[in-house]
């Protein structure tokens, strides 16, 4: 089977900044002439700044600008040596501050990222392991991939879940000498804080543990001389087994970054041997300057007045919103806030109407958060003034319920995507009643005619549907069990449908769509537990069909509208079933479903290519080889066409039980052998219902007498077909042995045989499905990119799956 083309990661993320881009949110230039830090100009308005990490406000004060201005009369603009040779001369000075600000060994670094990058692949050693909290900063996790090539175990857990890394350390303490912890002291979008008390805990029941803290967010404002959240939590004393890094630039107002280190040999090891501490450049004097007056400030009185002023201003900001009905995310003494709109399309909606109002503050978008996430991420700084604070609440209160309402939807909808308590007056929520909603568990309760007129056409009709149900219930194992929700929307005066649609709940292998490389990896560890990184998934259509599941009546004036409803029906759905995400499949480029869905929280992933085949007029096979390109009929002409001869070509409509078996073991040959689609295996029954339904039939292969050598002659190859009445035929699953395919041609003389079948049975089209798009173009099949919309309750399965991916 020809590898499918896997979605690049980078170009979902591309897909959501642009549209945020071209909305006016990201990718901004500040236009002032001088900046005081309380505001910001963006186009041609000044806009109160709430949208700082620079939390103490000491980037705009007095004694660190000279300082700077100072540095660089003195030693100009920049030193361009490798420290390796001589560091510039405010640099030992900085040195010895920082040290008595930790009271460790520290290590200065031109940022956190470079510094990562010199200290993790430094500090953690072949015979280690590293854990990461799924939401730690970007520049830990890229640091990290350099451990992959020397073979270090990388493992990944959801945010802040402490059972799950427990269970991770008992799989590893066995194995590995240090297992590395990796997490943020302080997190950026929500402001919530790492669980250090809990973390030391299970470093003393497991001292294999050791802790890596990224607590840039947690710098300066925080902790006895500003050393940050982090080190408060410790006791303020850093223990041997952590190390701890804190920034220079955000809080602390100039630039740069630093590793306290209680090991000193570890610290001089690192200084020595890290990566960009030797081949980087240093710090401009500039920086260093700022960095020292600043450190002054960390060491004296002062730096506790200042967090202070910062702390009264938290506080306040907490007051004001505790009196509202805001979502907020995570209310801690944290100078972060985060709002949630749930769906982006609230979000864009809500950030627009603060700016308006003279408002500055950032978007929390994926892949920051998960997509559902979306909200708006306030910072309080000293340079805040509560008059400003109580005006952005006020502005928030008032507009914020305008945004729901013009985005469709709603507090509880929110609240609910972020496990928020309701408000007690939403907690009943009504259906509009604009429209007529039915909703069906099974397809025995919709009127057949209808189907098949609108839906059945494109994918399973109603009997398919039918045959389904059946088959995929009351089985031995979970992933045999499926649901089925069936959705009709109609107009209420005509009964019209305007929108039908159905969706499966079952489980899925998270790998279902990623590289190969990542389901060899994952079946290696399902060998152990079968149902490792599986979730249940409610699914637009089924993984058993292909197709267009979906049908809605564009020439309807308010199909949009119709739409969002049965997002909200998924929504209700989605709380009972608690599914890990919805997922709206086989869906071609199409620019006004597009936008809806992203603005409605679903991301676009790619999609393997669907084929089809639509010409199938023609009256002998020389008619049909004249409906190839030259290049296909050569490949016909070499590969199908002397290859037939060597076949006994059956069909069947009911087979023994023991042929019905062999068959089905084919059919597991190809499925284990394909985890370009990497799916859980359908149940023999299944297969036992095929044989007893009019609908389908199978197109076995045998080889010839001459050509098969073995004791008992049995099929090898074999394509089950559905029938759909519309005019549809679907080879819907294949099954080959592998000792004849390359040999005998196996595959290719499958497809030609399913062309050749659809034709005598007079059908117009044939649906070949997804994967092996490269054969099925060579024999006349019409190739469809195919996109699906996913939408995830939170980002853990994708970020781990890149990480097996990137092994």
């Amino acid at each position: 089977m020809a590898k499918i083309k896997h979605n690049n990661f980078i170009d979902t993320v591309d897909e959501v900044f642009s549209d945020a881009t071209n909305r006016g949110i990201l990718h901004l230039y500040s236009r002032d002439i001088k900046y005081s830090g309380s505001t910001i100009k963006v186009g041609n308005r000044d806009l109160y700044h709430f949208g700082t990490t620079g939390y103490l406000g000491l980037e705009q004060d007095k004694r660190l600008k000279e300082a700077a201005i100072r540095a660089i009369e003195n030693f100009g603009t920049q030193f361009p040596l490798s420290r390796t040779y001589i560091s510039h001369p405010l640099y030992e000075e900085l040195e010895e501050k920082l040290r008595a600000m930790y009271n460790t060994p520290v290590v200065v670094t031109k940022n956190s990222t470079l510094g990562h990058l010199a200290v993790i692949p430094t500090a953690i050693r072949d015979e280690d392991a590293v854990i990461l909290d799924h939401q730690v900063h970007w520049s830990v996790q890229n640091a990290v991939q350099l451990l992959k090539v020397r073979g270090v175990p990388v493992e990944m857990i959801r945010h802040s879940n402490m059972e799950m890394l427990e269970q991770k350390i008992r799989e590893l303490k066995g194995k590995v000498s240090k297992i590395w912890y990796m997490v943020d002291g302080v997190y950026s979008m929500y402001g919530d804080f790492a669980p250090v008390e809990e973390l030391m805990s299970l470093s003393r029941k497991y001292p294999q543990l050791h802790l890596y803290f990224d607590d840039v967010h947690g710098m300066s404002w925080k902790g006895k001389n500003g050393t940050g959240y982090a080190l408060e939590a410790l006791g303020g004393e850093l223990p041997d087994n952590v190390l701890l890094f804190g920034t220079l630039s955000k809080t602390f107002g100039a630039s740069g970054a630093v590793l306290s280190c209680a090991n000193k040999e570890l610290q001089r090891k690192i200084k020595t041997y890290g990566g960009p501490l030797t081949f980087s450049a240093q710090l401009e004097p500039a920086s260093v300057a700022a960095a020292n007056r600043s450190a002054d400030i960390h060491l004296s009185p002062e730096i506790y007045r200042l967090q202070e002023e910062l702390s009264e201003k938290i506080s306040y900001f907490n007051k004001l919103l505790s009196g509202t009905d805001l979502p907020l995310v995570a209310k801690n003494e944290s100078p972060v806030f985060y709002i949630g709109t749930g769906t982006p399309l609230t979000g864009y909606n809500f950030i627009k109407r603060l700016t308006k109002e003279g408002f500055f503050v950032n978007l929390g978008l994926f892949p920051a958060v998960p997509i559902k996430n979306t909200g708006i991420r306030i910072t309080i700084s000293r340079h805040n003034q509560e008059e400003e604070m109580k005006k952005l609440v006020e502005a928030m209160i008032f507009h914020y319920p305008l945004a729901l309402k013009e985005t469709g939807t709603d507090n509880t909808r929110v609240r609910r995507a972020f496990r928020l308590p309701y408000l007690e007056e939403e907690k009943k929520e009504s259906i509009t009643e604009k429209y007529i909603i039915d909703f069906e568990t099974t397809i025995n309760k919709i009127e057949k005619d209808e189907w098949n007129s609108y839906i059945g056409a494109n994918c399973f009709d109603w009997d398919g549907q039918a045959f389904l149900e059946k088959a995929l219930n009351d089985n031995d194992l979970p992933e045999e069990n499926w649901s089925f929700y069936y959705f009709i929307i109609r107009e209420p005066k005509s009964k019209k449908p305007v929108l039908i649609t159905y969706f499966t709940f079952n489980i899925w292998k998270e790998d279902m769509l990623s590289p190969e490389s990542v389901s060899h990896a994952l079946e290696e560890k399902r060998k152990e537990d079968p149902y490792y990184m599986t979730s249940n998934v409610l699914n637009m259509g089924s993984i058993f069909t292909e197709g267009n599941h979906l049908y809605i009546d564009r020439d309807y004036p308010e199909w949009k509208e119709v739409l969002v409803i049965l997002f909200r029906e998924l929504e209700a759905l989605e709380q009972k079933l608690k599914p890990s995400m919805i997922v709206l499949r086989d869906f071609e480029e199409d620019n006004h479903l597009n936008s809806i869905f992203h603005e409605q929280g679903f991301m676009q992933i790619k999609m393997p290519e669907s084929c089809i085949m639509n010409n199938l007029s023609w009256n002998s096979i020389e008619e049909y080889r004249t409906t190839l390109s030259t290049r296909s009929r050569r490949h016909f002409s070499k590969e199908v066409e002397p290859f037939e001869d060597k076949f006994e070509i059956v069909i069947k409509y009911k087979t023994s039980e023991g042929e019905l078996r062999h068959l089905y073991s084919l059919y597991q040959n190809v499925r284990k052998n394909n985890y370009g689609l990497n799916t859980f295996a359908y149940p023999i029954k299944l297969f036992f219902e095929m044989s007893e339904n009019p609908n389908w039939e199978f197109i076995v292969l045998y080889l010839k007498e001459e050509h098969d050598d073995r004791e008992k002659r049995e099929a090898v190859g074999v394509m089950f077909c559905y029938k759909n009445k519309a005019g549809t035929y679907v080879p819907s699953l294949v099954g080959m042995d592998y000792k004849f395919s390359r040999r005998f041609q196996v595959y290719r003389q499958l497809l030609f045989q399913t062309i050749k079948r659809a034709r005598a049975l007079d059908f117009k089209r044939i649906d070949f499905g997804i994967t092996a798009s490269f054969e099925k173009r060579k024999l006349g099949a019409t190739v469809i990119p195919k996109v699906a919309y996913v939408q995830a309750k939170d980002n853990f399965y994708m970020e781990s799956l890149d990480w097996i991916r990137k092994e």
